[in-house]
Formats: structure tokens, C-alpha cells, sequence
């Protein structure tokens, strides 16, 4: 185990014989005399433990470990001092020290202490950077696309991610609601909480109701012990209800109370719990008509519509297509260790065309379809599914053999397979169908 010790101590004897102690480890040591000595070290180098004596000419060695925390949360301290009193140990470990030693008795501790500490340091500092790293997968700069629609959306969520308000997002299937949901919540001060994200729509009313609240043990058969509802999971951080629209009337009431008050009861309690979650919500509905109908809540509709953000279809940001589509390939070729895979001009003609009704969701299910399924470096139309052309003619491209290649396709696919039924369809006899599907290279259904 590997790593920098900054000694401060204003005693040159003591910093020296501490130093050749510890480099005896296998560590580096840094030396200071003064606090701000120290100080300035710890700024220049990668220090992992800090050993510092409480009386210094300038400082307080306990109130010290402020400073030195504010700089480097993940540097532990360990106090010396030569007349230690409870007080000062108390008000150390209060600080942030890692541990407040009397001088006299650290000579058979100080090592087994370093090592603690520095496993201890190493650990946070490894936990801080896979948070960091989470972070910055969910960034707002990670979601790709730079037509206006995006960007007015990317803006919207970016300003109330600073917030606690609550956030409706609106739109298709597919368009990424929930990528955006994780944005919002890692890029707000509640990012190293927990993120929570639970679909409405798969699930009956009556264990979403579980889900989300929890439940007594004998609140219903088969409830043998208390269960921590997704609201107490997500206790500090973000719960994402994705498909909102699909909640019933009841349950609506009882998540009203937690957008209200931050309270709740569990299934089968009768205590009310306290809370404190952010709710983002998504729906592929139009809540307000559901609102005015009856179907939805208007009171709960009103109170998580007070910042709602539209997230546009596919086809309308179609200058983004090209960019999602190289974005996706890259990500399935490192998935299979297919290196320079491109795709042809016609396929790139074909995507860009495309309706895209199920929005991102389908055009990355495409490309991993081709990734798969292409032998060569260049990816092109033939690996497309033929349901894919019953949306996606291809404009300006009149030549027969592909338009016929198009049409059996799409024959196929409404006989599902079936090619007995096929030729009886396209009025064509079987052993010319095997023919031109063998022809035109047609991948079996």
C-alpha cells in the first residue's frame, strides 16, 4: 500500500524521526513546521494521511483538521499532542481526525493507525471517484443531439435541476424521459443520494401501492416481514415514477399527501413516516385531457405539472438521427469487439428517412440488430428488418429489384414467415419465391 504522509510538527527532531519511521513502510513523507506550512503541502501534493501535532506556533492542531478537510475531504488526520485532554479528543474526532494520540503512547500505535487510515482514505477517495464517474455518465453533456427542440428541453431541465421542484416530463415512447429524469438528479445537490426509478405501468394497484410505500409484516398473506417501500429507498435522493398516467385514483390521493407534506403510511401501518425525495414523473399521456376527464387526479395533475418539460419525438430533431446512430454503433462494436464498423450512403438515407414511431428506443434496437448481423465493415440496408420498410420506403430510389425486395419483405412479415401463404399472395409460384428470397439475399422471418 502506497502513499504520501505530511508530517507537521514544529519539533525538526520529531517530523525527522516520525519520517524515517514511516518511509521504513514503504510510504513518502512530506515535513512541515508550521500549519500553514502544511497547508500550502497539502495543496501541491497528493497527500493521503496527515499526522499533526495539536500545538503548533500558528494553529490549532484540532482546529486544523477543518481546514484540512475543506481542502481534502478524503485526507485523514491523526492528532499528536504531548498533554491530550478528553475535550480535545472529542472536539478532534468531531473535526474529521481519523484518531487524537498522546505522545509517549504512540510509538507501538502510530503504524497500525497509519495503515488503518490509509486503507481508510484509499477507500473513500476510490467510492468518490465511481460517484464522479456515475455523474458524469448522467450528465446533461452525455445526452446527444444539438437540434433546437433538444436544446430548449436540455436548458429547461438543466435550470430546475438546481431545485427541489418537481418535474413532469412529457412525451413519446422512446424519446428518453427517463435518461433525462437521471440527469436531473445527478446534476442536483441531492446527486450522491440515492435515484429511484419506478415504472407505474407494470405493475397491479395493489403491489404498485407495495412498491412505492412498503408494507408491515401480516398486512396481507404472504407479508412475513416489514418491507422498505421505494419512498424510504430513495430517502434523500430522487423517486422517478415513469408512466404516471397509469396510477389509479387511490394511490393518486396517497401520493398527493407525499407531494404535499413528505408523509406517507405503509401498507398495513397505522404511524405515518416522514421523508425527504424529490418526485420526478413521466408520461406518454396527455395528463391535462385525463385531468379535465376524470381519468387523472387534476389536484395531483396541477402539483406535478408545476414545471413540466416536452421532450420532442425522433421525428422532429431528424438532424440528430446521423449522431444517435454513430453514438449507438460505436457503443455495440466495443460490445462485440468489431472495430471501424460505417454505415453506406443508403443506409444512412434510409435512417434519416425513417418515421422512427417508437422514437430512440427503436433506432438503437436497429442498430444493434445491425452491428450483429452485418459480416463486413460497412453496414448496410440488408441487415435492416423487413418490418422496418413498411414505414421506410426509400425516397428517390426507383429500381425494381429493390422495390420487389421491399414488397416480399413486407409479404413475409404479414404471413409471419409463412411461405406457402406468401406465394399464394403475391400470386407467384413457391419455388420462385425461394428463388428471389435467396436472390435478393432476405433474411428468414
Amino acid at each position: 500500500m502506497n502513499g504520501i504522509v505530511l508530517i507537521i510538527d514544529d519539533e525538526k527532531k520529531i517530523c525527522s524521526l516520525l519520517s524515517r519511521i514511516i518511509e521504513l513502510e514503504g510510504f513518502k513523507t512530506l515535513q512541515a513546521n508550521t500549519g500553514k506550512e502544511g497547508l500550502k503541502l497539502l495543496k501541491t501534493n497528493d497527500v493521503n494521511l496527515v499526522i499533526s501535532d495539536v500545538k503548533l506556533p500558528d494553529y490549532n492542531g484540532v482546529a486544523l483538521v477543518k481546514d484540512i478537510k475543506a481542502i481534502k475531504p478524503f485526507v485523514e488526520i491523526i492528532n499528536l499532542t504531548a498533554y491530550g485532554t478528553i475535550a480535545d479528543g472529542v472536539t478532534a474526532i468531531k473535526n474529521g481526525a481519523f484518531d487524537y494520540l498522546v505522545k509517549g503512547d504512540d510509538n507501538d500505535k502510530i503504524i497500525p493507525l497509519l495503515y488503518k487510515a490509509m486503507e481508510k482514505s484509499n477507500l473513500e477517495q476510490r467510492v468518490f471517484e465511481l460517484e464522479n464517474k456515475i455523474t458524469r455518465k448522467h450528465s446533461f453533456s452525455t445526452i446527444i443531439g444539438t437540434s433546437k427542440a433538444l436544446k430548449e428541453a436540455v436548458e429547461l431541465a438543466r435550470r430546475v435541476s438546481k431545485t427541489d421542484t418537481t418535474v413532469l416530463l412529457l412525451g413519446e415512447t422512446g424519446t428518453g424521459k427517463e435518461v433525462f429524469a437521471q440527469s436531473i438528479h445527478y446534476e442536483s445537490p441531492r446527486a450522491l443520494k440515492p435515484f429511484v426509478a419506478l415504472n407505474c405501468s407494470g405493475f397491479s394497484p395493489e403491489l404498485l401501492e407495495s412498491e412505492l410505500f412498503g408494507y408491515k409484516a401480516g398486512a396481507f398473506t404472504g407479508a412475513n416481514k416489514d418491507k422498505k417501500g421505494l419512498l424510504e429507498e430513495a430517502n434523500g435522493g430522487t423517486l422517478f415514477l415513469d408512466e404516471i398516467g397509469e396510477m389509479n385514483l387511490d394511490l393518486q390521493a396517497k401520493l398527493l399527501r407525499v407531494l404535499e407534506n413528505q408523509s406517507f403510511i405503509k401498507v398495513g401501518d397505522t404511524l405515518t413516516q416522514q421523508v425527504n425525495v424529490r418526485i420526478l414523473a413521466a408520461t406518454n399521456k396527455d395528463l391535462k385531457s385525463d385531468a379535465s376527464t376524470g381519468k387523472f387526479r387534476s389536484d395531483l395533475y396541477y402539483r406535478l405539472s408545476v414545471f413540466s418539460i416536452t421532450l420532442p419525438p425522433l421525428r422532429e430533431r431528424k438532424s440528430d438521427i446521423l449522431a444517435l446512430a454513430e453514438h449507438y454503433l460505436k457503443e455495440f462494436s466495443d460490445k462485440v469487439n468489431r472495430k471501424a464498423l460505417k454505415f453506406d450512403d443508403k443506409i444512412i438515407a434510409l435512417l434519416s428517412g425513417h418515421n422512427w414511431k417508437g422514437n430512440i428506443r427503436e433506432l438503437k434496437n436497429i442498430i444493434e440488430r445491425l452491428v450483429i448481423l452485418s459480416d463486413g465493415e460497412t453496414l448496410n440496408t440488408s441487415a435492416l428488418p423487413p418490418e422496418f420498410y413498411e414505414f421506410s420506403p426509400l425516397e428517390n430510389d426507383y429500381n425494381l429489384q429493390q422495390i420487389e425486395k421491399q414488397h416480399i419483405q413486407k409479404v413475409l412479415v404479414h404471413t409471419k414467415g409463412n411461405k406457402t401463404e406468401t406465394s399464394r399472395l403475391l400470386g407467384i409460384g413457391l419455388t420462385t419465391l425461394y428463388r428471389k428470397i435467396e436472390e435478393y439475399q432476405i433474411k428468414e422471418i
